[in-house]
């Protein structure tokens, strides 16, 4: 049986067990038993990362989409959040759970084909059965999983907020670093997409778990780079180190640049932004492979800890700033005295 028959019988019934069911209303319908007015549907169906298909008649839509709307429609009417923030969270959550996402279906089609292909020669019913049983058994495992961890960084994020609960931004005193892989750009044209796939992995890996350990927060993972936060300049400091030191000891990744910055940022849906963020992205790209460069707020914060051996660097001419005075943060030993 050709592949993509095969894979539009799995996404077929796999659609059927995450929606809630078949598709039974329009766009007019969903309008009408909702009570939302039709602009405001379309606004978020979009915030949330769907398209909007092109025939407003097509019978797109499912029981689950209709309580949706009227979940988040209904945080507003009950007063829990701003009128203005609505389309915000929409999108926010939309991406959020856009990549969440790919890997999960990613394990539940592999999982599938996995079944198909040990079975050997099937019809469309059979594959039909496989993909709802393997959906049966998997999705809830892993929307369980989902649930619980987003509890717990619910729990671990309030925990730690000072923020005004009526705000949706609010500003705090945070180090905020990134840590990219030098010459990434030319791996991705010398590794198969296996090799790199395995290769982002051990990078998400083992800065996430350095970060996690050091007391600091994972702000985001673009490709090559990753985006942290730590409440304490020492903190920052540590979570640095320990990067350049687990990405030196592996012989099969590539070496680490490191910049960090000390001072007020705004926190925003889960990002950071200003000029310290800003800060901290040009230190990175100016470092040297296997380097760590800070400002020199987080410099004067760590003067005093004789943990630290701080170099003071030419200034740097980068975007955005006229003279950017780094400092390389090393372990300070004996030598270095």
């Amino acid at each position: 049986m050709p592949e993509n028959q095969i894979s539009s019988v799995v996404q077929s019934e796999i659609e059927k067990n995450l929606l809630g069911g078949t598709p039974k209303y329009t766009r007019g319908d969903i309008v009408e038993k909702s009570g939302i007015e039709p602009q405001r549907v379309t606004q978020l169906w979009i915030a949330m990362g769907f398209p909007v298909h092109t025939d407003p008649d097509a019978i797109v839509y499912t029981d689950a989409d209709l309580d949706a709307l009227r979940m988040i429609t209904g945080l507003t009417e009950q007063g829990v959040i701003r009128p203005e923030m609505e389309v915000a969270i929409a999108r926010t959550l939309g991406q959020t759970m856009s990549r969440l996402t790919e890997w999960q279906v990613g394990v539940v089609n592999s999982h599938i084909h996995d079944r198909i292909e040990s079975a050997g020669p099937a019809d469309l019913d059979a594959i039909r059965k496989d993909a709802r049983e393997v959906a049966a058994q998997t999705v809830p495992t892993l929307e369980a999983l989902q649930s619980y961890t987003w509890r717990r960084h619910l729990a671990a994020t309030a925990g730690r907020s000072i923020a005004d609960p009526n705000d949706e931004a609010t500003s705090r005193t945070l180090a905020v670093g990134f840590a990219d892989m030098v010459g990434y750009t030319s791996l991705t044209r010398r590794l198969a997409i296996e090799e790199l796939t395995e290769l982002l992995e051990e990078f998400e890996s083992i800065a996430t778990n350095i970060i996690a350990r050091g007391r600091g927060s994972v702000i985001k993972n673009v490709g090559d780079e990753v985006m942290f936060s730590a409440q304490t300049p020492e903190d920052a400091a540590h979570i640095a180190l320990d990067l350049q030191d687990a990405f030196a000891a592996k012989e099969d990744m590539p070496e680490l640049r490191v910049g960090i910055a000390w001072g007020p940022v705004l926190a925003r849906y889960g990002d950071l932004y200003g000029s310290v963020v800003n800060m901290a992205a040009r230190l990175t790209s100016s470092a040297h492979p296997g380097s760590i460069l800070v400002d020199t707020t987080l410099t004067e914060a760590l003067a005093e800890d004789s943990e630290f051996y701080l170099k003071s660097l030419r200034s740097l001419r980068v975007r955005g700033f006229h003279k950017l005075k780094p400092h390389a943060l090393r372990r300070n030993k004996r030598d270095n005295h």
